[in-house]
């Protein structure tokens, strides 16, 4: 489990492919220091065991069918990634619970000056659009961030300069793709009331006027 506050800006070694997966070697500085083949880490997102850990280079197995479900595919060597160590009962949660696993890729359409701050429109797949509301948190490499507009077949967020210089949001441009993962507590909730809809909860809800 992890909250979606990136540590640290990590970089792509090498990827190896292999017969039954790939090798993925990772450059880190800072989680580097208090990590052990094991431990769990977020790559853009993505939850992957530590396999090695030789001075300042993590390696993990990654499968091809994460590879081909997540944005892992589109990396090559020297690009840049967002790394979080998992979750400990000490950790504090600035962000949201944040799972490491992706539900969908979706597409920066529009990057675009807000103020100070940088607002994207993301191109997403029906089965993460389900699940986001306007204020509601989604993941996006990672990175716990703040939906603002839900669109048709799109979402908006908005970026502020520390979130920038932090993470790969800063230098993502139209047309890159993102790996997206919801709120793990609305499928909680949306599958609760799929098998429950004559529940007291769906009853309230509805006299509250937040479903119709």
């Amino acid at each position: 489990m992890f909250t979606g506050l990136i540590i640290e800006l990590g970089e792509i070694v090498s990827l190896e492919k292999k017969s039954d997966n790939v090798k993925l070697y990772v450059k880190a500085d800072e989680i580097i220091k208090d990590v052990a083949i094991g431990d769990s880490i977020a790559i853009n997102g993505i939850c992957l065991t530590v396999v090695t850990v030789e001075k300042d280079i993590l390696s993990f197995d990654v499968s091809y069918e994460t590879m081909k479900s997540t944005n892992l595919g589109h990396l090559k060597k020297g690009d840049r990634v967002n790394l979080e160590p998992s979750l400990r009962p000490t950790s504090k949660l600035g962000g949201h619970f944040v799972t490491g696993h992706v539900d969908g890729v979706g597409k920066i359409r529009s990057k675009t000056p807000a103020g100070n701050a940088v607002k994207f429109e993301i191109e997403s797949p029906e089965n993460v659009l389900r699940y986001l509301v306007e204020k509601g948190s989604i993941a996006i490499d990672g990175i716990s961030l703040t939906v603002v507009n839900v669109l048709r077949d799109a979402f908006s967020v908005v970026i502020i300069p520390h979130t920038a210089k932090m993470t790969t949001m800063g230098f993502k441009k139209a047309g890159d793709t993102v790996n997206l993962e919801p709120d793990i507590l609305a499928k909680y909730v949306a599958k609760f009331l799929q098998t429950d809809k004559d529940s007291s909860l769906l009853s309230a809800l509805k006299q509250s006027g937040f479903i119709p």
